[in-house]
């Protein structure tokens, strides 16, 4: 029989990875004190999957601001107190072997919503009711909220120290990885595409402009944290004509690698409300294998990888070198530990509680 792939370790930067079945991070809108900070829903649900054999658990997308964050129920990590109630949840990642990141991330002007669950009303969230004015890189409206302002230089160079700061904060308590959000239609995003992005200055028109603005912020991280390894996830497609694509993905992923990231997480969509997602299982992955294939970098991608078969082919054709599972770990926070199983992969570490579960 053939040897499985999927469970290989992987090396990035200075960390090794057990593995390449990895956690995508999914907003959980639990910070219910509306101040970013971690409740008890995201330490029993991080726990959880860290102790379910996946490689790398990244944390859900965290606010660099205030203003940064999608809902007023979202995590931030803009503070010491706010980085400070992570050091549980990475402490008991590394004692059960799993490695952890977090998303830093900007919602631009797709901030200040409801949060995307059941029963929850749509659209902006207006000051009277907790939310915040939102910014962009133009003044253009997502479909169904409110029009942000435009962001104006000196703003733009307080979110690069916004990202600065917070990715200095979460190595400090012990994140493994860092992850930059460039996805989903979110700040850097909507920079990065032209249908959002209609600046003359600077930080808009060339695809060169439009990415100056991720770009600084990968460099200036890098600088000041050497060791890390730095993600940078893309949305690969805005599934629209006109829109950033997959072609452009690639440039500007060489580009950020040279400035210092040293894996590119491959997703699609989010800038465009109505735009016709083709979505069925690894929909996303021939995005990852051209980026993969165009650059030579290490890839992970997302998107309906819901088995282990699914997720070994894709490693073991080379598409992507690591798998990021989001609705499968939702249901299953042990999906890793029975894809080994299922696999017949034996030299798996089981913890010794849930030892009976797979004899």
């Amino acid at each position: 029989m053939a040897a499985i792939r999927l469970f290989d370790p992987i090396t990035v930067r200075n960390v090794v990875f057990k593995n390449r079945a990895w956690v995508a991070p999914m907003c959980q809108y639990q910070a219910t004190g509306q101040d970013g900070l971690v409740r008890e829903w995201h330490r029993v649900h991080y726990g959880a999957l860290s102790r379910g054999g996946a490689g790398l658990v990244m944390v859900e997308a965290t606010g660099v601001a205030p203003e940064g964050r999608i809902t007023p129920l979202c995590l931030g990590i803009w503070n010491d107190q706010q980085a400070a109630e992570f050091r549980p949840i990475i402490d008991f990642a590394h004692q059960q072997g799993a490695r952890i990141g977090i998303q830093l991330a900007h919602a631009g002007r797709k901030a200040s919503t409801y949060p995307w669950m059941p029963d929850s009303p749509s659209g902006t969230i207006d000051a009277t009711n907790g939310g915040w004015p939102t910014l962009a890189p133009s003044a253009i409206a997502f479909d169904g909220l409110t029009a942000p302002a435009a962001i104006t230089l000196e703003q733009i160079d307080q979110v690069i120290d916004a990202f600065v700061a917070a990715a200095a904060r979460a190595v400090a308590v012990g994140f493994d990885v860092l992850e930059v959000h460039s996805a989903h239609g979110y700040l850097l995003h909507e920079f990065l595409s032209p249908l959002s992005n209609q600046r003359d200055d600077e930080y808009g028109g060339t695809l060169e402009n439009r990415s100056r603005l991720l770009r600084r912020i990968v460099a200036a991280i890098r600088h000041t944290q050497p060791e890390v390894p730095l993600f940078v996830r893309f949305s690969a497609s805005e599934w629209v004509e006109g829109g950033f694509d997959v072609d452009e993905t690639a440039v500007v992923a060489e580009w950020v690698s040279k400035d210092g990231a040293d894996l590119i997480d491959i997703s699609s969509g989010g800038n465009v409300a109505t735009a016709p997602i083709q979505v069925r299982p690894s929909y996303q992955v021939p995005f990852a294998e051209e980026v993969k294939r165009a650059t030579g970098l290490t890839v992970s991608v997302a998107g309906l990888i819901n088995t282990a078969s699914q997720a070994e082919t894709i490693v073991t054709t080379g598409q992507a070198d690591a798998v990021c599972v989001a609705r499968a770990a939702l249901r299953d926070p042990h999906f890793a530990l029975n894809w080994a199983k299922e696999l017949n992969v034996s030299d798996v570490s089981i913890p010794d509680s849930l030892w009976r579960g797979y004899a």
